[in-house]
């Protein structure tokens, strides 16, 4: 793990598969199983971020080590190194249409065998581990989608006052400057509640700020489209060419609508937690 934290090599996560449903990870069917001194791992994931990277060498697996466990303390993490016999990289997969940054890659794990040292915590931990990651990962994202929004932004302001139609600047159109109002609006609002999640974990922990976490992650990316996809319409078709960074930005942020969970299951986590409360709320006054 040395050469891990100086920053020598890096590592990816492998937990999303193909034929299930991951975005519930109890669906997770790869497998993690207890051989001797060692464990063997049999499954495929795909969308494996870095994992192309030259300077990928070790691959975190969640897995299943007892499927008879409770639900939640099925699955287990194991770090593989990827030049261990059984794995393979099979393919790098695009983001609509672009090869991202150093792929997203699909990897099918076949008798991979690993010493049992290489399991992280205890068996049936993974879930947990997971959802300490998840977390301030899912912030990270936000965050970016914030800067990028801005960029966007940017990139309109500017071009609504160089272009000319009919008649005059697109800055002096009333709709345009409706647009450019609403972006600034959107990113503001988002932006104070990135702040406020961030916040939360800072004094409180991961777990308390899980519902801030849900709102801003269901919040930031389709913030940062709308932003995005009104910057391409006053660029014309050049914002869906490749002159511009838009059309680019605007899939990878449509992409993450989807990765790191996707908006339906934070909107469900929002509303689950406020109708709780209410519900709560409601009793406290009744029984006052």
């Amino acid at each position: 793990m040395q050469p891990l934290l100086n920053g020598e090599i890096r590592s990816a996560f492998a937990m999303t598969e193909p034929a299930v449903a991951s975005s519930d990870a109890r669906n997770i069917e790869t497998t993690i199983s207890r051989d001797g001194g060692d464990y063997v791992i049999n499954g495929r994931k795909w969308w494996i971020s870095g994992a192309a990277d030259p300077r990928c060498k070790i691959l975190i697996v969640m897995g299943r080590t007892n499927p008879e466990a409770a639900s939640h303390q099925q699955q287990s993490m194991i770090l593989v190194p990827i030049d261990t016999p059984g794995v393979s990289v099979e393919r790098s997969l695009p983001v609509f249409g672009w090869q991202d940054q150093h792929g997203h890659c699909e990897i099918s794990f076949d008798n991979v065998r690993v010493p049992a040292s290489n399991l992280l915590d205890e068996e049936g931990s993974g879930f947990a581990i997971a959802q300490a990651r998840l977390g301030p990962g899912r912030i990270h994202h936000c965050m970016r989608a914030i800067g990028v929004a801005e960029r966007a932004l940017a990139l309109m302001v500017d071009r609504v006052n160089k272009r000319i139609a009919f008649g005059k600047p697109l800055a002096e159109q009333g709709v345009v400057q409706q647009q450019v109002a609403l972006s600034r609006n959107e990113i503001d609002q988002a932006r104070l509640l990135c702040h406020k999640a961030a916040w939360t974990i800072d004094q409180h922990g991961n777990k308390a700020a899980r519902n801030e976490v849900a709102m801003i992650k269901a919040v930031a990316p389709q913030m940062a489209c709308n932003v995005i996809d009104r910057a391409i319409q006053v660029h014309g078709a050049a914002g869906v060419s490749d002159d511009t960074p838009l059309a680019r930005l605007y899939g990878w942020h449509r992409a993450m609508r989807l990765f790191d969970g996707p908006d339906e299951v934070h909107m469900r986590s929002i509303a689950r937690a406020e109708l709780g409360r209410e519900k709560g709320a409601f009793a406290a006054a009744v029984t006052g």
